[in-house]
């Protein structure tokens, strides 16, 4: 083969690869999310993000308006944001959380942080199970972001099913508000590889360590 022909020939199975590539690009991302509807819920769990928590009180406090449940429980994943010139210091997440849905209209006595830090969404999954069975509530809404929401489904069943709870879990995903890439271009910026590529590397890591 003249260098010619193979230059052409690796010109052909590169087009082909991203053509390929483009085409399954969003179907990749499309299979991240998910979402469970339940009518009530005896408590909303809205699961910490850090950089998310605001979409996701936004969620979780629609939820409540809405009157699918008396309660929001949120968590502490122990990680402060950026300077806030309000509270002239750097704010633990959680704490900015309760904030947002303060301000969004949650009454301070409908909102329960958790106790105890946790350390990703395998830990929040366990300590609101068990938290759910002591109090022998039979439902929980969990609010998520889109591209985290099929991986937190799964975290919470595996944890219901290992804690023998016969908890009925449903799942909503937060309004993105354009945080998130879009379904076609994500794989052209930083963004969209640590959410979409990465999301895929954790659930791998889940499905190996975390069958509960």
């Amino acid at each position: 083969m003249t260098k010619r022909a193979r230059a052409i020939s690796i010109l052909g199975v590169s087009a082909a690869t991203l053509a390929l590539w483009i085409f399954t690009a969003p179907f990749l991302a499309d299979n991240l999310i998910a979402e469970r509807s339940i009518e009530k819920a005896d408590v909303i769990l809205i699961l910490s993000g850090a950089a998310d928590h605001a979409q996701r009180a936004e969620g979780g406090s629609f939820e409540f308006h809405a009157r699918k449940a008396p309660m929001i429980w949120i968590t502490d994943d122990g990680q402060r944001g950026g300077w806030d010139d309000v509270e002239k210091g750097n704010p633990f997440f959680v704490e900015r959380m309760h904030a947002a849905l303060v301000k969004a209209g949650v009454p301070e006595s409908a909102i329960e942080r958790l106790p105890g830090g946790v350390s990703g969404t395998n830990g929040e999954a366990d300590l609101a199970v068990k938290t759910a069975l002591q109090r022998k509530y039979q439902s929980i809404l969990i609010v998520t972001s889109d591209y985290h929401s099929r991986r937190a489904l799964w975290t919470f069943d595996q944890a219901s099913e290992a804690n023998g709870a016969n908890l009925q879990v449903g799942l909503i995903r937060a309004p993105s508000a354009g945080t998130y890439p879009d379904r076609y271009t994500w794989w052209l910026s930083p963004r969209g590889w640590s959410t979409v590529g990465a999301e895929y590397v954790k659930f791998g890591y889940y499905w190996l360590y975390y069958r509960f």
